[in-house]
């Protein structure tokens, strides 16, 4: 039944966001309905994988099909193995096989395998954690809904985003700018890790909405890359157990933003980190707004920042709106998004087995859908011209009365029977956060705030020092308000 109001949203009062961390569409959602010749229970068409699509192999080796990730193995849930290559030069190799972009920029998608073998040596030479027995090949892994059943039976359960790309074709810190500002300011790689633009959140703060942002074993790092988020009240961010409190007393603010934890321990599923324990994270976060008073008018949007180097076979759409005047690095335009992401929509508003997508030819789905989507529900002016231009996902939200099945009824997280090659060393995102707070205006006991980033060795080491800083800059914060 269709929502007769204009503006479907109108009946959602939250909108939460997981952003997950470097995984492809192919590589987690390529095979979801491969069994049904790719088309979904409600007969909309689904872009995902035959099992036929392959890569020339590395240094003109044989090619190499897709292949599903086996179960119940010790190798399952560290798949590909390594981490791949994920910035702006890697990803033109993986497009185009070739560092730079051509001119027209068509993509063909099979320069993977051959950068996913420089991405080893590159690993090896740095003596990066690197699973045992690791080969070039094995980026042409695919997850299935035998391995993923909570992504999987969420996806099939409600609505999955089968042409939603990251916002740029590079790495973590850009596409996350992207999720939460519009625009990376011309910044195309990790190195720059603070970005000097209003956020949604200054823009919820203006019209009186309410908004937080939680990580999950830690304050989140997303506070740390915007100076508004920096400078705004500390109430509006927590820890994981801090949203499932909220959501369970009914206090869930309008908007949601959530991140997995950091460590190369931790939920994030960035390779070659453990995929099952973001199952749990998923499965964790939709069952506390299922059970909460709010879940009727709750949107969950679940997807990943960018494809971190992991094989997917569409080429990204080349009319992206740039959002702003400035000069990208690399001389990139940002003309063209970044390949596809995993990207669910969850509502009991919507439709089980739900495939959506825009006419083809329009705008497509990418990260600044999301600001789109906040700015429609709460009347929100755009930040920049990315999200001006960028759909809602309104359209999805077809149900006037909630559904009350849980499609994961009887699912259970899986979980890895191996060893986590990189369990201990400091993650990158950890790096970034410890560099991050470290920049943090805490005096010491003669009121200096010069300070010094110390060697940090351990993953744990990483975490208490992060939680330290912080806790005695928001002491500083306290007494210098009081």
């Amino acid at each position: 039944m269709s929502t007769p109001t204009a503006n479907p949203l109108s009946a959602i009062n939250h909108i939460v966001v997981l952003m997950l961390e470097n995984r492809s569409f192919d590589h987690m959602l390529g095979y979801l309905y491969t069994d049904t010749g790719n088309v979904s229970p409600l007969g909309q068409p689904y872009e995902g994988l035959t099992g036929k699509e392959s890569n020339p192999g590395a240094s003109g080796g044989a090619p190499v099909s897709v292949f599903t990730i086996a179960p119940g193995t010790t190798s399952t849930y560290f798949m590909p193995g390594a981490d791949p290559g994920e910035g702006y030069s890697a990803t033109n190799a993986q497009l185009f096989g070739s560092s730079s972009a051509p001119t027209p920029p068509v993509a063909t998608n099979t320069g993977f395998v051959s950068n996913f073998a420089a991405a080893l040596a590159s690993d090896a030479k740095q003596k990066r954690p690197i699973l045992a027995g690791t080969v070039a090949a094995d980026i042409m892994g695919m997850h299935t809904p035998q391995t993923l059943p909570v992504l999987s039976a969420l996806a099939r359960g409600f609505a999955v985003c089968d042409h939603w790309f990251g916002s740029a074709p590079t790495e973590t810190l850009p596409n996350r700018a992207f999720t939460q500002a519009g625009t990376s300011l011309g910044h195309m790689d990790d190195a720059t890790k603070s970005f000097t633009t209003p956020t949604i959140y200054a823009a919820l703060t203006q019209k009186g909405l309410s908004w937080a942002i939680y990580g999950y074993n830690a304050e989140p790092l997303t506070r740390m890359t915007f100076p508004d988020l920096v400078s705004a009240p500390d109430a509006n961010f927590g820890k994981f157990a801090d949203f499932q409190a909220a959501a369970a007393n009914g206090t869930l603010a309008g908007y949601v933003f959530l991140e997995p934890s950091w460590g190369s321990s931790g939920n994030s599923q960035h390779p070659n980190y453990d995929v099952s324990l973001g199952e749990q994270l998923i499965h964790d976060v939709y069952t506390t707004l299922r059970n909460s008073p709010v879940w009727n008018q709750t949107l969950l949007i679940v997807t990943y920042d960018e494809h971190g180097g992991c094989y997917d076979h569409v080429p990204p759409p080349t009319n992206a709106v740039p959002p702003d005047a400035t000069a990208g690095e690399y001389g990139f335009d940002f003309k063209r998004f970044g390949p596809r992401v995993p990207t669910l929509l969850i509502s009991p508003l919507i439709a089980a087995g739900t495939v959506f997508r825009v006419p083809d030819g329009g705008t497509p789905l990418d990260h600044t859908s999301i600001l789109r989507t906040v700015e429609t529900r709460w009347s929100v002016s755009p930040l920049t011209a990315r999200d001006a231009a960028a759909p809602d996902v309104g359209k999805a939200l077809t149900l006037t009365t909630p559904r009350t099945d849980d499609p994961l009824a009887g699912v259970t997280p899986p979980t890895s029977k191996g060893k986590n090659p990189a369990a201990g060393v400091p993650s990158h995102l950890q790096q970034v956060y410890a560099e991050l707070v470290s920049r943090l205006p805490v005096p010491d006991a003669h009121g200096a705030t010069q300070h010094v980033l110390p060697a940090l060795k351990t993953e744990a080491d990483v975490d208490r020092y992060i939680d330290e800083r912080l806790a005695a800059w928001k002491a500083a914060r306290a007494k210098a308000s009081s």
